[in-house]
């Protein structure tokens, strides 16, 4: 008896053993052995492209997390935070771009190559770009909520806009009303997360937009914790040093009008009920308002850009509920002072933008980035959505997204904020 039960504890311990050799390991050599991207803050020598180390095209790789999962499953097999089962998502579908879908019926694409445009040293502004960012997170005059809080002090549900892709080591933070739904697309080909008839998508626009939007499809930082219980954080820092990082921002007050076009010029069901019935009862005065949004629309009644406004710099929102991520700082969205990134696209260079990074990614023969909206919001546009929004209130909401203009290096609209 005593002999099964030394028999047992010494398994157990040298299992134990075993992981914490791996993870140490993987730490200081981790998935380096697997994938070669490297950050752009790490040494390189002399004319080497920032953010990518040269190498071999990419061949089939091992999935880690499929391997450290099985390991951990078998070695603590009572322990049940750490399940066996992959979030993968197999769709059958028909491979035709899906166009039904409202939103993009009514925008259309632009299928130009804007060939004119390819002349920006796309090196010298991913630098610039950074060291605006990282100064102004190291500056400790410039304050805003969060940006002193360390990565271990990000609660899991805020880490569910870090979508990873373990076969070309890369973490996209998606900004919504920043081309996100083509990034997800892209990110969905390269990690081969979707499936067709038992085959991968190969064409990002093949897509539908409802798989797009589906969290199932998606490997998110916050799915962790349900594969590797404990040590889920451990996990994230060894990909967030050896996977290729990048999001794509956009002229904060620009996002909030693309975002009130979408959500509210749009007939959207979902968000009629959660966030245009409580609007215009608060700041329209309207009572025994329709259940659907078609009555609504029928009958006239619609958010205005106003009530938009009112009900961001009302302090009861936040209060009731976090912003909603179509309208949520990206600060907030992607923890730029907390996450080293290094790529940093915008929405107003976005054809550039995509085609250096896919190049750089070592990904531009697999895939081409979908083209962009014809009519696109645009920066022109703030003049003539604000000019009913009272001086006063322009100023506020400068305030709120103060954090997003400075770290992204957008200037300040003035003539927005003056007489």
């Amino acid at each position: 008896m005593t002999k099964a039960r030394l028999l047992r504890l010494s398994v157990v311990l040298v299992s134990i053993f075993m992981i914490l050799l791996i993870i140490v390991y993987w730490d200081n050599v981790g998935t380096a052995h697997f994938y070669l991207h490297t950050s752009f803050s790490r040494p390189r020598s002399p004319g080497a492209v920032p953010g990518i180390t040269a190498g071999e095209d990419w061949e089939a790789l091992p999935d880690v997390d499929e391997f450290l999962a099985k390991l951990l499953s078998s070695s603590l097999r009572q322990n049940s935070s750490m399940p066996r089962k992959t979030e993968q998502l197999l769709v059958q579908g028909s491979n035709k771009p899906v166009v039904s879908n409202l939103e993009e019926n009514v925008r259309g694409y632009d299928w130009s190559t804007h060939k004119d445009r390819n002349s920006l040293d796309q090196e010298k502004l991913q630098v610039e770009r950074q060291r605006t960012l990282r100064e102004f997170c190291a500056n400790s005059s410039f304050t805003f909520p969060t940006k002193e809080r360390s990565f271990d002090d990000i609660p899991n549900y805020e880490l569910n806009h870090l979508i990873v892709d373990d076969r070309h080591g890369i973490i996209y933070c998606y900004v919504p009303k920043v081309a996100c739904t083509n990034w997800k697309r892209v990110m969905i080909v390269l990690s081969e997360s979707l499936l067709d008839q038992g085959v991968p998508y190969r064409n990002p626009l093949d897509i539908p937009r409802e798989h797009v939007h589906n969290t199932s499809t998606h490997l998110t930082f916050n799915k962790f914790w349900r594969r590797y219980g404990k040590f889920s954080r451990h996990l994230m820092k060894i990909k967030l040093k050896k996977y290729t990082k990048f999001l794509f921002v956009r002229d904060p007050f620009v996002r909030l009008i693309s975002a009130f076009r979408s959500k509210f010029e749009l007939e959207n069901e979902e968000f009629y009920r959660r966030f245009a019935i409580p609007m215009l009862k608060l700041y329209s005065n309207h009572t025994n308002l329709p259940t659907s949004v078609s009555e609504a629309f029928g009958a006239g009644l619609k958010v205005s850009f106003s009530d938009f406004i009112q009900y961001l710099l009302d302090p009861r929102t936040e209060k009731m509920t976090p912003f909603n991520e179509h309208w949520r700082q990206v600060y907030r969205l992607c923890h730029p002072c907390q996450i080293d990134y290094d790529f940093i696209g915008k929405l107003e260079t976005l054809d550039e933008d995509a085609a250096y990074l896919l190049q750089l990614l070592k990904v531009d023969r697999l895939l081409r980035f979908p083209p962009s909206y014809r009519n696109r919001t645009a920066s022109s546009w703030e003049d003539n959505w604000f000019a009913k929004i009272p001086l006063a209130w322009r100023q506020q909401l400068y305030k709120l997204y103060e954090a997003d203009f400075v770290l992204f290096g957008y200037p300040k609209p003035e003539n927005l904020l003056k007489d």
